[in-house]
């Protein structure tokens, strides 16, 4: 298989140049050169497969031989070690928890699936690989621990000052050993920023191997298909067609549904849910993509004003503007309306969920008010709760128990290097200390 960048279809790698480098010369994404469609046989079998083996077929179905399937294999079951249930959460409306990985969030499918994989392409090479990783709070968490203590691999977080929640900061800031946290005094949109001029930036390419572990990665985005087939597989039974509501900030999480779904998987349709930072909804509703300054909210994992992974959402629908927006509704919700939902499912159904969560579920909820279709939704609950303890707390007005899993974190000391936003500092920074 080929990956080409979205910026260049003639600009073609293998995978393990689209996975070490991140993000291409040119400054685009890495897309496979094509998708090949899984057989009917699989669908057929669905229902009955585990999680795993759902995870091992789709991956081997995209990468091919690329990877030895013995190897392939051993990354799949290190990436899932953990369930991906579905509940429900009231009649034909159900929450997918991506949560019960060792950060508590969706992310630990993607940072473990990637550290494997990286850490195999390690191996053969004698420079250590720099991972640089931008994070609005739930990426730094999981890939700094998906890639704690992978031999030949370095990972810098690069994270906004004040932007992110206490337990979130804790979860990449305490590790040590080969984890290194920068705290920018910026938004995550500088975060983002910084990572992508040092991809550029012919004097550290020429002396560092870096590459990105943020969802611009291709090896990010891969195991995010993963668990839409398997949630598909745990509703197929009801009948009816299925729709995924994804709350989104840097659309890889919807990204990979898109992939799942260009590999065959029915899913009726897409829901695009954001904070107040609205630029995909406003898109899909006048076809102008208007990148802005990110504003700050409850939901500051989606706190993001120019998502990277749209230019592969239209690579996914062949740049066609009318097949995007037929097929994905997009909507927007303040941080009032967040907490609104988030007392009303409390108070009728007793589910507690996270800001994120809460605006995954007004976006199906929307959509399902707006449909005369009979439908399955489906909406991704992204994190545990307990990750925004503050924001839940004060919301529910009672307290939320912190699973062992965080707590531990937070008997930790928080360890960080203070960076400014502009990128003559981080140079200097990484010429520094690599």
């Amino acid at each position: 298989m080929k990956f080409y960048s979205t910026n260049n279809s003639a600009l073609q790698v293998d995978l393990r140049d689209a996975v070490t480098q991140g993000l291409a010369p040119d400054n685009g994404l890495y897309m496979p050169e094509r998708i090949p469609a899984l057989p009917a046989a699989f669908f057929d079998k669905l229902p009955s497969m585990s999680f795993a083996d759902i995870a091992y077929a789709v991956a081997h179905n995209l990468l091919g031989d690329d990877v030895p399937a013995d190897e392939l294999r051993r990354i799949v079951d290190h990436t899932i070690q953990f369930d991906a249930p579905v509940v429900e959460v009231d009649d034909h409306l159900y929450a997918l928890e991506l949560f019960h990985g060792p950060t508590l969030a969706f992310k630990d499918f993607g940072a473990r699936f990637m550290s494997q994989l990286l850490g195999y392409f390690a191996r053969s090479q004698k420079q250590e690989i720099v991972i640089l990783v931008a994070t609005s709070g739930d990426t730094g968490s999981a890939v700094a621990n998906g890639f704690l203590g992978v031999q030949g691999t370095r990972v810098i977080v690069l994270y906004p000052s004040g932007k992110v929640s206490d337990i979130q900061e804790k979860q990449f800031t305490t590790l040590g050993q080969n984890i290194t946290a920068l705290e920018v005094d910026g938004t995550f949109d500088d975060c983002q920023r910084l990572v992508k001029q040092a991809f550029l930036d012919d004097d550290l390419k020429k002396k560092y191997f870096l590459t990105s572990a943020n969802s611009i990665n291709i090896a990010r985005l891969i195991p995010q298909s993963f668990y839409y087939f398997y949630a598909y597989a745990r509703v197929q039974h009801l009948g009816r067609p299925v729709v995924f509501s994804v709350p989104s900030g840097n659309f890889g999480n919807i990204t990979g549904g898109l992939l799942a779904r260009a590999m065959g998987l029915p899913i009726h349709a897409f829901v695009a849910t954001t904070n107040v930072n609205d630029v995909v909804p406003e898109y899909l509703k006048t076809q102008l993509f208007t990148p802005r300054p990110s504003k700050q909210t409850i939901s500051n994992a989606m706190d993001v004003g120019n998502p990277s992974n749209f230019p592969r959402m239209l690579e996914l629908l062949g740049q066609d503007y009318k097949a995007l927006s037929a097929l994905i509704k997009g909507y927007a919700f303040t941080d009032d309306e967040t907490r609104a939902a988030m007392r009303l499912i409390k108070a009728s159904s007793g589910y507690v969920m996270d800001p994120h969560g809460a605006i995954g579920y007004l976006g199906l909820q929307h959509y399902l008010d707006e449909t005369t279709e009979d439908v399955t939704g489906i909406f991704l609950e992204t994190a545990h709760p307990a990750k925004f303890k503050e924001v839940v707390d004060d919301t529910l007005e009672e307290p939320i128990a912190i699973p062992p899993a965080l707590q531990k974190f937070l008997q930790l000391s928080k360890h960080t290097v203070p960076m400014k936003s502009d990128f003559a500092s981080f140079k200097t920074y990484l010429q520094g200390n690599l």
